[in-house]
């Protein structure tokens, strides 16, 4: 990115990242995000799921540089030479999840995703669901405590920790995860599809609550998901040269 003028930064309620805005904002410039050439998001990862979301009606990239705790998707934090890292970024583009949920009463919600769905038991007994693929049931009852669809950019997040795959950026499947499957106890999960419609119906759902998440926002108590890729929705995301989400990625499992 060339000839980069107007800086749009956005931080979260962090102390740190307030301070970070202050000096950044006075050094280099500020103007709203639908005035901008790019956007920097100040915070952790959290915060920079937050700012995808809350731009995702302009073709703005986003470039974050870390002001929090965990920092996956972000940039190291330096105050010098911010424009020259900008326009040397590598650019990264990644398509959300579409979270179509059913409530008790009947209710639909619906919701973006970036990093995952998520469905964990509200309860104290496990839940138990059915996984339907492209309306074929694949699972006709796996007993858990959740489980969660994964982009690839998520797949390090709460996938990881629960023991799914790592995904390449450019792979096009997503991953299907349980969460501590009790049975079928040696089920850990699939890889799909990026075009798959992966549909979960929640058995028993008065004995067996399940609540249900998109990057941790909340359907609440559910008794259906229905998870598709939104291709129309192109998030773009940038990162210093050599340290790019594909990198990251393949990074990651060599720790």
């Amino acid at each position: 990115m060339a000839g980069i003028a107007r800086i749009a930064f956005l931080a979260s309620r962090s102390e740190i990242a307030a301070a970070a805005l202050d000096h950044l904002a006075g050094r280099y410039g500020q103007v709203p995000p639908e005035e901008a050439e790019v956007i920097v998001s100040l915070g952790g990862d959290g915060f920079m799921l937050q700012t995808l979301h809350g731009t995702q009606h302009l073709e703005t990239p986003v470039y974050g540089m870390n002001c929090g705790t965990i920092g996956f998707l972000m940039n190291e934090y330096h105050e010098d030479g911010l424009i020259e890292r900008l326009e040397a970024a590598e650019e990264a583009i990644i398509n959300p999840l579409m979270m179509r949920a059913i409530r008790p009463d009947g209710t639909p919600y619906e919701a973006l995703a970036i990093n995952e769905v998520s469905l964990l038991r509200a309860g104290p007994q496990a839940a138990k669901l059915r996984i339907s693929v492209d309306g074929r049931v694949r699972l006709e009852e796996l007993v858990c405590d959740g489980a969660l669809v994964s982009t690839p950019a998520g797949s390090t997040a709460y996938n990881y920790s629960a023991h799914g795959p790592i995904l390449p950026i450019g792979s096009d499947v997503l991953a299907l995860t349980a969460v501590a499957a009790f049975r079928p106890r040696r089920w850990r999960g699939a890889l799909l599809p990026k075009t798959a419609t992966v549909r979960l119906d929640v058995l028993e759902p008065e004995k067996r609550p399940v609540m249900a998440e998109g990057d941790s926002r909340g359907a609440g108590v559910v008794t259906s998901v229905e998870v598709t890729s939104e291709p129309t929705i192109a998030h773009r995301i940038l990162f210093d040269p050599g340290h790019g989400l594909e990198e990251r990625l393949i990074r990651e499992q060599f720790v």
